[in-house]
């Protein structure tokens, strides 16, 4: 579907720390009828894929990289983008000229927010967090990530969401809910967004929750930071 002449492309980042739930939200959205363009439709860790597009991962992996930092080692503060970054970025985007409504996918791009919003000013986004524990026992398993270093991932990726709602409202999703309040709550978001939900065949599975939320004692910085994510979600 192309865009009308005059009328404004809409382009939506989903925002969120790995194994949090990004995959379900961007692949909902895609059913719904946002453009992804070239996605991945599976990988080891997700049988329904990331739907993450690897030439913005690589992009961002180079950003991060160029700063001395990396998607396990955030920046303490802002990213510079080269002028390389820009025109890549820049490409990207006209790679989906004509499209009303696209959008992209990748928790790397939760710490480089400020990059993109001066690429694209009337960038949207929507938001999805886990229990720090769920994510931490996930990160476990698929890098070997030690507690403390997980923990400390969460914290800084779901601080940057927390930052950006505060400037600029959004919707944003609790990973954690049962399936049914969540979708329920999905397809309002959906709506809001002037996408159109999906009754069967949903994206969203029990396997994506491979590791459940598990009731264990967090720090006074992660619990008061997941209480304001509840804070602010649907």
């Amino acid at each position: 579907m192309n865009a009308t002449e005059g009328q404004r492309q809409r382009v939506t980042m989903v925002v969120g720390m790995h194994r949090s739930g990004t995959s379900f939200l961007t692949g909902s959205l895609q059913q719904a009828g946002l453009e992804l363009g070239k996605y991945s439709e599976w990988n080891r860790y997700n049988v329904k894929g990331n739907r993450e597009n690897i030439d913005f991962v690589t992009l961002h992996d180079d950003i991060l990289a160029a700063n001395g930092c990396a998607w396990n080692d955030p920046p303490a503060g802002e990213v510079r983008w080269s002028d390389e970054h820009v025109a890549r970025a820049k490409d990207l985007v006209a790679g989906y000229d004509g499209c009303p409504h696209w959008g992209f996918k990748d928790p790397r791009a939760t710490l480089l927010i400020s990059g993109w919003r001066r690429l694209v000013p009337t960038m949207e986004f929507v938001g999805i967090f886990r229990h720090p524990d769920a994510v931490r026992r996930s990160l476990e398993a698929r890098a070997g990530l030690p507690v403390a270093n997980a923990y400390d991932l969460w914290h800084r990726y779901n601080r940057a969401l927390l930052e950006l709602h505060a400037e600029r409202p959004f919707p944003v999703l609790c990973f954690d809910e049962d399936e049914a309040v969540l979708l329920a709550k999905l397809d309002a978001m959906l709506v809001e967004l002037g996408l159109r939900p999906v009754t069967e065949d949903r994206f969203f599975s029990n396997e994506l929750k491979h590791h459940g939320q598990v009731e264990a004692p967090l720090t006074d910085d992660l619990a008061r930071t997941y209480a304001q994510l509840r804070a602010i979600a649907r």
